[in-house]
């Protein structure tokens, strides 16, 4: 085990009704004037956003909103939600949605006390040192936004997109997350299950490491993996199922909120060669994690099956005493599992049948560096394969 510091500084506010306890949240921050970010019509229409104001209003709290937040979230509404901030004297910014409203929010917060371009932090050309206040009201579990420091946006550039994640410790992390798992039993099935596949592939990235004798990380990581595994047929077959869906939800934030990383070498590549299909195609991120996650492990499994053997065996119940065996045995088992809740596991079942994998290639390893990737270093020769094993 490595040495590490983990301080995870989010208030989390769970269960039924919580929605109602924002302003009094957001009230103890000392907020005075808030940027409300939502998504599209879904808010609006199940009665969270007027709640949500309601409460900010009892609460004294002066508010603006930015709605219309699409899912792979570009830089345009982050730039006009910097400028209603600083013309507005905002002083935190509340998200109410999933991981691109989330992201947008923590994406302006970190632009308005900077002089220059926002993107500045995602190019790597900035270092992010201070940002506004979020607060966040979570209704889809999934992207882990509500417990990390991270943020996706994509620049859009001509025909161009630019998809990039930026990490930081603490100044993106949110000062409270509200999680009351009512608000996600109106969730399509595809969205559940997409949710499902991204914060499974948040605790994998971690899982997948070189490091050594990380035994409780280890034992963390691989509960979590088959509590979700446990879990997710109960909310494909009952979507108002409260208590999984309250499993499925806070396995989302400890996915993400860093506490499967501890102590570890993280990976990373298997994001970073997805976001290059979310970005040239607009598929849901976790459905693409589905398809290029497996493919990853294939790759893996020829040169490292230990740990991927070790993982068959902890999460799925692998019998095989040999690695290589047990490897693909849980490869399948994983492929199985995304298959039986209505995830794609090929380009051609994520309904992009002829990708253009060069293309996806080449921006990948221009945004990323020549050598991407923890468990394995990967070039360009290695990702070609990779997403040839997707196919």
């Amino acid at each position: 085990m490595e040495n590490f510091v983990y301080c995870s500084p989010t208030k989390y506010i769970f269960g039924a009704g919580t929605e109602n306890s924002v302003g009094a949240e957001a009230a103890a921050l000392g907020f005075k004037n808030v940027l409300v970010v939502y998504g599209g019509g879904s808010a609006v229409r199940s009665g969270l956003l007027d709640r949500v104001k309601d409460s900010l209003t009892g609460a004294g709290i002066r508010f603006a909103e930015l709605g219309g937040i699409a899912p792979n979230p570009v830089d345009g509404p982050v730039r006009k939600g910097i400028e209603m901030c600083r013309a507005g004297g905002i002083d935190g910014v509340i998200a109410v949605g999933g991981g691109s409203v989330i992201d947008t929010a923590k994406a302006i917060a970190l632009g308005v006390p900077y002089s220059g371009d926002f993107w500045d932090f995602y190019a790597g050309k900035a270092k992010p040192e201070a940002a506004l206040p979020v607060g966040v009201v979570l209704t889809i579990p999934a992207a882990g936004s509500e417990g990390s420091g991270n943020s996706v946006i994509t620049l859009e550039s001509g025909t161009k997109n630019i998809k990039i994640s930026l990490r930081t410790d603490y100044v993106l992390r949110p000062k409270f997350a509200i999680l009351n798992p009512e608000l996600t039993y109106t969730l399509p099935p595809y969205q559940t299950a997409s949710g499902i596949a991204d914060m499974m592939a948040h605790i994998m990235e971690r899982y997948f490491t070189t490091t050594q004798d990380v035994e409780i990380t280890d034992r963390v990581s691989e509960g979590i993996l088959k509590a979700i595994i446990e879990e997710a047929p109960k909310v494909m077959a009952k979507p108002d199922d409260y208590q999984a869906r309250a499993n499925i939800m806070w396995s989302g934030t400890l996915a993400h909120n860093g506490i499967c990383g501890t102590g570890r070498k993280e990976d990373w590549a298997s994001h970073a060669i997805e976001h290059e299909i979310s970005a040239l195609y607009n598929v849901t991120h976790g459905a693409g994690l589905a398809v290029i996650f497996p493919a990853w492990m294939t790759f893996m499994a020829q040169y490292s099956p230990g740990k991927i053997a070790q993982f068959a065996r902890r999460v799925f119940d692998v019998a095989e005493h040999d690695d290589t065996a047990a490897a693909a045995e849980g490869i399948a088992c994983l492929k199985a599992f995304f298959g039986s809740i209505g995830l794609p596991v090929t380009f051609a079942e994520l309904g992009v049948p002829d990708p253009d994998i060069d293309t996806m290639v080449r921006r990948l390893h221009e945004n990323k560096g020549e050598v991407i990737g923890g468990y394995r270093p990967l070039r360009a020769a290695d990702t070609t394969e990779i997403y040839q094993l997707a196919l």
